[in-house]
């Protein structure tokens, strides 16, 4: 599938269109997303994934179609952990319903180019440095283990270096400025908040994208398939952080569930080359019983919650 140039341009023109519309038709005026409108965006972008599968099965066969799922699911998984640093950086900066969806748009675009960069790369190194998968297997295994142990991980912004060197390079307005990123006054370009909220959002892809790109790869070395699989769970990002917007706090065993997937990831990887190797189908199984259970027993914890204790009564 790689050397079929027509797929690459087809693809990237289909999501440039999607994109187009969806920013100047359906969010060309700023505005809060309400829990109906994000689920129904959701369903949307997860139905053409499914339906991109769907093509990938009828042309290419069951095992890539299966490859495309199962990464499709895995970076899905993956990215609810992103929905949580973007809800701790929009509380930090106090940033306006309105101009979330903004801020999550352009944010998602520099995230496609930056990690089409990083497939591609990581695709290089795999064709030429066969054992840097074994590299790839391990980090994940030790960032699983960091996820796990360190669960409650708390986000600084302020600390952040790329706002700290932002910051020295230029001046930065006290609020938000109806939602641009650059204003000019009294001779002199000054950037909004917002903008800085915009590098937080990219440096955070970033640091995901180191995460999740090996943990595909561990799926499969398609390029093509590492890719797309990846788009559109980034496409359908948005979407999904303005549904768990406000139920994210109930997810307590959810950090957890996504270590563990990633030292399984990570394990897979290592093993690929052996007697023991995991196939695709399996694997499948086992991330979806791993983030099932950790699903399940956060709201089971939500519940057990609920129940007044002893001597106390309900509200």
């Amino acid at each position: 599938m790689i050397d079929q140039v027509w797929l690459w341009v087809g693809f990237n023109v289909f999501v440039l269109a999607m994109l187009a519309l969806d920013l100047g038709v359906f969010h060309r005026t700023a505005h809060a997303l309400s829990l109906k409108e994000s689920i129904i965006w959701t369903v949307v972008w997860v139905g053409l994934a499914l339906l991109f599968n769907a093509g990938v099965w009828h042309f290419y066969g069951s095992q890539k179609a299966l490859e495309f799922f199962t990464g499709y699911f895995i970076e899905k998984s993956l990215s609810v952990d992103n929905v949580f640093v973007f809800a701790l950086i929009f509380s930090y900066f106090a940033v306006p319903g309105k101009y979330q969806h903004k801020v999550l748009f352009w944010g998602i675009l520099g995230a496609l180019v930056m990690r089409a960069i990083m497939i591609a790369a990581g695709a290089v190194l795999i064709a030429k440095f066969a054992w840097i998968l074994y590299v790839f297997g391990g980090f994940l295994i030790l960032t699983g283990i960091k996820m796990v142990v360190k669960s409650k991980e708390e986000i600084h912004p302020e600390r952040n270096p790329a706002v700290r060197c932002f910051r020295k390079l230029m001046s930065v307005t006290s609020d938000y400025r109806e939602g641009r990123f650059f204003v000019r006054e009294g001779g002199k370009r000054w950037a909004t908040p917002l903008f800085l909220v915009l590098l937080l959002v990219e440096f955070s892809d970033v640091i995901f994208a180191v995460d999740s790109i090996p943990a595909i790869f561990a799926v499969t070395t398609d390029p093509f398939i590492v890719y797309t699989s990846n788009v559109f769970a980034i496409l359908g990002l948005r979407s999904l952080y303005f549904a768990l917007a406000g139920v994210m706090d109930k997810f307590h065993y959810l950090k957890t569930g996504l270590g563990v997937v990633l030292v399984f990831v990570g394990v897979k990887l290592l093993l690929a080359h052996t007697a023991w190797a995991i196939p695709t189908l399996p694997s499948l199984g086992v991330v979806v019983v791993i983030f099932t259970i950790s699903v399940v027993a956060s709201l089971l914890r939500v519940e057990q919650v609920k129940v007044p204790t002893s001597g106390q009564t309900s509200t």
